[in-house]
């Protein structure tokens, strides 16, 4: 959901919050962006696992139906 910051101001002054309420949601939702930006830079920041497929074991206990990582 993208709502700009006049259209908030205009939908809390119109549900009767003060002024003051407005300005902690907007600084609320700024905060909470910077944060969720962080977090994609974060994860796109993890290098990805190789493609080739590993493969299994052919004898033991271990390994020889599922093939797991650590």
């Amino acid at each position: 959901m993208n709502i700009g910051s006049t259209t908030l101001i205009g939908q809390v002054a119109t549900q009767g919050v003060e002024a003051g309420d407005a300005a902690r949601i907007l600084a609320l939702r700024k905060a909470l962006q910077l944060q969720q930006q962080q977090a994609q830079a974060m994860l796109q920041a993890v290098p990805q696992p190789p493609r080739a497929e590993l493969p299994l074991a052919t004898e033991g206990p271990l390994g020889t139906r599922l093939n797991v990582l650590a």
